[in-house]
């Protein structure tokens, strides 16, 4: 294993810096032991995994690829008119969480585990709970009947089964679809389309569900859950690794399996849908990425297209992945050769290569399972405008990350919510919301 450690810090740079119901995701989440409170550990060089460089993406046997297009810079004519630059808004440094606190927005759901909009500019926020309920507040008030009731459908007795993941069509209404993510009675995932009622926006047609993938999970948990369409206009979904502790049926790492791993499909083409001819080469055709062990929330950047990632970690390490934008498919997050950045089970050949987490943190001091977020991109807080938020559903903290100019990242504790953090979601406008399993949401606002 020295002589693969050495050969894999031979091609890549050196690394980035970087709690009844409520078991839900503490099982989510299993594997995780709580051992002796300690401090979160920042991932560093010492780490046993090397670190990541974003122009190195082969993770399969390489196919035939074409010759690199010539990279010479154009000849600028100044007489003609050009391009205008957008600059984001980036905060240099992490805010001051003194300031801020995340406040009540709603309280006694049963059970919610996700939040997001419909990009409608209703201003609308939906709700998923569990037990195949999606929810509709308006102007800070929630409506009496749901959006959609699928309850019949969903089995959400176990912990970390049930309805997990919404997405709405980018073109949505024009395009009048959105997209589920539950485990059935037979706790099969499915990834299924409604639409909405052409009679009544705030109510969903019940009766226009097309299935577009089921996926046998051999254990209860894992079941990853997260569906959220990139910039590219493609659904991406998180699939957990099918469950048990460890990855027993060696699914990560397998490019014939849909566990344990990004799927990527186009939902605007085929029937049901279609690959995309450029996800992961020498694998099925709807895998994008491997090796994740149960990738709990994943995001992107909605200025700059970044893909973070919360990875749920087996005995010892949390993680979280960051893949910038346009980077290639095929890309290999290292479950189950690597829990964060430490070898766990097996030894990998030699021509694999592995994306290292930005951050990682032990189970100590009560926490045990990452929750991914979002990237704050709102108009009112302008101190966290490029902060990624996420944190941990068992310790009810929540850590902010900033990415500086030269690569690096700031990531500290930021606040403490005393609630099992079940997701966070953004609004329409781009604030920052915490779903907490405990039946409470939480928003993000200055004090």
């Amino acid at each position: 294993m020295q002589n693969l450690r050495k050969q894999l810090n031979n091609n890549f740079t050196r690394i980035l810096l970087p709690s009844l119901l409520i078991i839900f995701m503490g099982v989510l989440l299993t594997g995780c032991n709580l051992g002796v409170p300690s401090a979160p550990t920042v991932v560093s060089t010492s780490s046993t995994l090397p670190p990541f460089d974003p122009t190195t993406t082969s993770v399969l046997p390489p196919s035939d690829s074409p010759e690199p297009a010539d990279t010479a810079s154009p000849v600028v004519d100044p007489t003609e008119p050009q391009p205008t630059v957008t600059t984001i808004p980036q905060a240099e440094v992490l805010p001051n969480p003194e300031n801020y606190i995340f406040s009540v927005f709603a309280e006694g759901l049963a059970a919610p585990v996700f939040l997001t909009h419909a990009g409608d500019g209703s201003g609308r926020i939906f709700v998923i709970e569990k037990v195949g309920r999606i929810l509709i507040f308006e102007d800070g008030t929630r409506r009496d009947t749901a959006f959609l009731n699928i309850a019949g459908e969903v089995n959400s007795q176990d912990s970390e089964r049930g309805l997990l993941g919404l997405a709405f069509h980018p073109n949505y209404p024009e395009t009048p679809y959105f997209y589920v993510n539950y485990t059935d009675l037979n706790g099969t995932t499915v990834v299924s389309r409604f639409q909405v009622s052409a009679e009544d926006p705030n109510t969903a047609d019940p009766n226009s569900e097309k299935v577009l993938l089921k996926i046998s999970q051999p254990f209860a948990n894992h079941n990853g859950g997260m569906v959220a369409f990139g910039p590219d206009g493609y659904l991406y979904i998180g699939m957990g690794d099918g469950g048990s502790g460890g990855d027993p049926q060696g699914n990560a790492q397998n490019p014939q399996s849909l566990l344990g791993k990004m799927l990527r499909i186009d939902v605007d083409n085929g029937d049901p849908y279609a690959a995309p001819a450029d996800n992961a080469p020498n694998a099925l055709p709807e895998i994008w990425a491997l090796g994740v062990r149960n990738p709990w929330r994943f995001s992107f950047d909605r200025a700059t297209g970044d893909l973070l990632i919360g990875e749920v970690g087996q005995n010892a390490w949390e993680e979280i992945d960051f893949l910038p934008a346009g980077i290639s498919s095929g890309l290999n997050l290292g479950w189950n050769y690597y829990e964060g950045t430490h070898e766990f089970q097996g030894q990998p050949s030699a021509e694999l290569q592995f994306v290292s987490p930005i951050f990682e943190y032990s189970h100590s001091g009560g926490q045990c399972s990452v929750t991914g977020g979002y990237v704050y991109r709102g108009e009112t807080l302008d101190a966290w405008q490029g902060v990624y938020l996420f944190g941990d559903y068992c310790a009810g903290v929540v850590w902010g990350a900033l990415q500086g100019a030269d690569g690096s990242w700031q990531i500290q504790e930021m606040f403490s919510v005393g609630q099992p953090i079940a997701s966070f979601g953004e609004d329409e406008a781009g604030e920052i919301y915490l779903v907490s399993l405990s039946g409470t949401i939480l928003k993000l606002v200055s004090q």
